[in-house]
């Protein structure tokens, strides 16, 4: 529990439904064969770094999403270029190639994904910025430090909740985050998450909640059938029109997201 990720409610046992049914182990390791073999181009091409045209960037997002099963839905206004805060509420690891999808940035993480196996080293060599939710002393040079990053021109996703939620519940945004857009005097673009089901209710089999594990949601995502992923791109909120971080982080919230019209991209 921090300021920067405070805990959720929600756990795999109480809000995810289960996804297994006849048929669908042969289908779950075809689709994560899918998502290995392009991971594995991924870490290939990672060296060449910046030079990575932005759209090869978004197309492989958005085909790691469609190898785990997930149809992919993006609607709503365009994304400015230039230095620019993107925020969303948190369900999923998917959530994070689909908003790479929508503009690739630095993500900001937690500094033990730093620790983990391969996926530590490579999130640092992709430029993730890491904040330590233990030090709240720590959080100033934090906050200057995305500003700078933010001042350089670069875009960056921070997902203010601070916790994954189920999508059935969510939390509200965190402050803190948004005093970088202040200070770096950079747009905030509101993005909206969720993943609905074949009948178009919310589906629970993306959410990674709680205690659950990576690979475990890795396989219940890849087992579910007509899984939906919607991102809803809400209009950029342009520097100085929000006098502090408690006005600007109630504009970005999910429910204050509306879709642009005509601005459907697929």
């Amino acid at each position: 529990m921090s300021v920067w990720l405070p805990g959720a409610p929600c756990t795999p046992r109480g809000c995810v439904e289960p996804t297994a049914s006849a048929g669908a182990v042969p289908l779950a390791v075809l689709r994560l064969t899918a998502v290995g073999l392009l991971v594995l181009a991924g870490i290939a091409l990672l060296p060449l770094g910046r030079r990575i045209p932005a759209g090869a960037v978004r197309r492989w997002c958005r085909w790691i999403v469609r190898a785990v099963g997930v149809q992919v839905r993006v609607d709503g206004a365009a994304v400015p270029t230039g230095g620019l805060l993107l925020v969303a509420n948190h369900i999923s690891w998917l959530d994070v190639p689909l908003l790479a999808a929508v503009r690739p940035a630095r993500m900001l993480a937690k500094t033990e994904i730093r620790r983990w196996p391969v996926a530590g080293a490579l999130a640092a060599r992709g430029g993730v910025l890491f904040i330590d939710r233990d030090r709240l002393r720590a959080l100033p040079d934090t906050v200057a430090a995305l500003a700078g990053v933010l001042q350089g021109g670069a875009a960056v996703v921070a997902f203010p909740e601070g916790s994954t939620w189920c999508g059935r519940a969510r939390g509200y945004f965190r402050r803190a985050v948004f005093q970088a857009a202040l200070d770096a005097r950079v747009p905030v673009q509101p993005v909206r998450i969720g993943y609905r089901g074949v009948r178009g209710t919310p589906a629970t089999a993306p959410a990674f909640v709680g205690d659950d594990t990576l690979l475990a949601s890795l396989w219940r995502v890849a087992s579910a059938r007509g899984v939906v992923a919607e991102v809803e791109v809400g209009a950029p909120l342009p520097p100085g029109s929000h006098p502090d971080r408690r006005s600007l982080a109630r504009a970005a919230q999910p429910e204050a997201v509306a879709a642009h019209e005509g601005g459907h991209r697929e």
